[in-house]
């Protein structure tokens, strides 16, 4: 199965496009972890283990794991572990280089870690992306929009047919031979988020920013969701993990994983019934 399909899948089958954050900034986790020396760990494990039935995919931001050195390494490739075969299994690591420095990234993410997908960084142009998206099984989640507020700087910049954002969107539709590309596409920015659509019907989006970003969810949803091919994981970090602050962390993040599913679905739904 190609991992657009895979996607496409697990969302249908869970009934689910919530994907799960794993930002664990260790000053945010409740105080009795804290001072566990394997905090990053038991913390994510409890996540996950809470948020699993309710979750299609999670998002696991290499750089909070990336700032503790040997031991967020090493907690990163045991959390990576833990995760089902039933999620898309995303390393949110924004890499690319030149082509053989970009087979090493794609290395380390789907041979020495069990990661289904990568977000990627266009900018270098097609062969820097190009060994990202050699298997069909294991795919690449491209900045496209970003949910920042500087997406503005380079991302909107026009020369007079079409802005970047959309030339990014339109060659991924090309790069996609394997079926095994999708788009990062914020959920601050739902206009752009709707033309990217249209040019690439299909494809999985990823779409950060709702929460405390201030995206909004039903129009992210309604952009991104437009007909039963479209497939879209709408990521949620801060709102899930840190609901709580105390033991019963874990628990509360099962009920904001199940309540974004549940809301999502209606939106969905809603649209259906038009």
């Amino acid at each position: 199965m190609n991992f657009n399909a895979k996607v496409l899948d697990i969302c249908r089958r869970k009934r689910s496009f919530v994907c799960v954050g794993l930002d664990v900034d260790l000053e945010k986790i409740p105080a009795a972890l804290q001072r566990e020396p394997d905090a990053l760990f038991i913390f994510s494990k409890a996540i996950i283990e809470a948020t699993v039935p309710f979750a299609a995919a999670y998002k696991i931001n290499t750089a909070f794991f990336e700032a503790y050195g040997k031991k967020g390494w090493d907690a990163l490739e045991r959390i990576s572990a833990l995760l089902p075969d039933d999620v898309i299994r995303i390393a949110d690591a924004k890499r690319a280089d030149i082509g053989n420095t970009s087979r090493r990234y794609a290395r380390a993410f789907f041979d020495e870690m069990p990661f289904d997908a990568l977000t990627v960084n266009p900018y270098l142009g097609s062969d820097a992306v190009a060994p990202f998206l050699e298997r069909p099984d294991k795919g690449a989640f491209i900045l496209c929009v970003t949910s920042n507020r500087g997406a503005v700087d380079f991302q909107h910049c026009s020369d007079g047919r079409e802005k970047l954002y959309e030339r990014v969107a339109r060659y991924v539709m090309e790069w996609n031979t394997n079926r095994n590309c999708g788009l990062v596409t914020g959920a601050t920015h739902p206009d752009e988020l709707g033309r990217i659509r249209k040019i690439a019907p299909g494809i999985p989006l990823l779409i950060p920013g709702i929460g405390a970003q201030g995206g909004d969810l039903e129009k992210a949803v309604n952009r991104a969701i437009q007909t039963n091919d479209d497939t879209a994981l709408i990521n949620s970090s801060r709102g899930i993990i840190y609901a709580s602050s105390d033991s019963s962390f874990a628990e509360c993040a099962a009920k904001q994983a199940e309540m974004l599913r549940n809301t999502i679905n209606q939106i969905v739904k809603k649209r259906k019934e038009r």
